[in-house]
C-alpha cells in the first residue's frame, strides 16, 4: 500500500526567502504607481491654465485639489480663453477615469474645446463638434463637460451641458440657485449628439460658480445635498473677491470626505454699466 509523502514543511530559510521575493515586487509595483501618479500630476498641473483672462467688471479665478490619497489624480479641469470675437470661453470638466490616460485624455478635450470655440459661437455646437471628436479617437474613455461662452459688453452668458453637474450661483440682492438648464450625453458616448443652449443675463451683481462632482459628492453627502451647501456658500460670499470665493468654496469640498480630485472656476460680475 503506497502511501501518500507528506510535502516537506518549509524551512525558515525557504520561508525568509519568500518574503523577500513578495516584498521586492511589491515594492517594484510602488514605485511603479508612484511614477504614475507623479506623472499624471505633472501633466495636470501643466495643462492648467496658469492664469485666466479677464475684464473691467468681470473676474475669474479657479482651483484645483488632487485627490487626498493621490490615486485618483488626473480627471478634473478647467479653463478659460479669450475667442477672437472678444468674448470670454470658460470650460470645466471631469474625465471618467483616472491616472496619465484620463490626464492626455483631459488635455485632448481641452486644446479641442478652444480649437472649436474659435470658429463658432454658438456653444452647443462647440460641444456637439468637440464630441464628435473626441468619438473619432476610439477612446475607451468618456467626460462631462461644461461649456460657457461670455460676451463682456452685453454680458450675455450662453452655455451648454454635456452630463456634468449643475452650477451654483447668487447676486448681491438675495437670490440664488442652481442652474437647471437641459444638457446632453457626455463627450465621448456616442456620436452627433445635440447639446441645448441655456442663455442668461450677468448683469445684476454676483458671482457664478462651477464646479466638479468632487466639490460636492462625498460618501455622506448626496450631489444635490452638496449643491445646496454651495448654493448657500455663494450666496453669503456672492460680493467676495473672485479669489477669496474660490478658497471658500474649495475649503468646502473638503469636508464632503470625497475620494475624488475637485475643480472650481468662479466668475465674479459687477453689475452692469447703464447706458452712456
Amino acid at each position: 500500500m503506497n502511501r501518500r509523502r507528506t510535502p516537506r514543511s518549509a524551512s525558515a530559510e525557504d520561508l525568509l526567502s519568500t518574503l523577500q521575493h513578495l516584498t521586492a515586487r511589491a515594492r517594484q509595483e510602488v514605485q511603479l504607481h508612484q511614477a504614475r501618479v507623479e506623472l499624471a500630476q505633472a501633466l495636470q498641473r501643466d495643462m492648467l491654465p496658469a492664469t485666466l483672462p479677464s475684464f473691467p467688471g468681470l473676474r475669474t479665478a479657479a482651483r484645483y485639489a488632487p485627490a487626498r490619497d493621490g490615486l485618483d489624480i488626473g480627471g478634473d479641469w478647467y479653463d478659460g480663453f479669450l475667442l477672437p470675437d472678444g468674448a470670454l470661453g470658460l470650460a470645466i470638466g471631469d474625465v471618467q477615469g483616472h491616472d496619465v490616460e484620463a490626464a492626455a485624455f483631459m488635455g485632448q478635450i481641452r486644446i479641442a474645446m478652444r480649437a472649436i470655440a474659435s470658429s463658432t459661437s454658438d456653444p452647443g455646437e462647440v460641444m456637439g463638434r468637440t464630441n464628435d471628436l473626441i468619438m473619432s479617437m476610439n477612446s475607451t474613455l468618456f467626460a462631462t463637460c461644461s461649456f460657457l461662452r461670455l460676451d463682456p459688453r452685453s454680458r450675455e452668458l450662453r452655455s451648454a451641458r454635456a452630463g456634468h453637474v449643475a452650477s451654483v450661483w447668487a447676486t448681491a440682492d438675495g437670490h440664488s440657485g442652481v442652474t437647471a438648464d437641459a444638457g446632453g450625453l457626455p463627450l465621448g458616448i456616442e456620436p452627433h449628439q445635440h447639446y441645448p443652449v441655456a442663455r442668461r443675463d450677468l448683469d445684476v451683481t454676483g458671482s457664478f460658480v462651477l464646479l466638479t462632482d468632487g466639490v460636492i459628492e462625498g460618501p455622506s453627502l448626496t450631489i444635490d445635498d452638496g449643491l445646496d451647501r454651495i448654493r448657500r456658500l455663494v450666496s453669503s460670499h456672492a460680493t467676495a473677491d473672485a479669489e477669496d470665493l474660490a478658497d471658500q468654496v474649495l475649503k468646502a469640498a473638503a469636508l464632503t470626505g470625497h475620494e475624488d480630485d475637485a475643480a472650481v472656476l468662479v466668475l465674479r460680475h459687477d453689475a452692469a454699466a447703464g447706458p452712456a
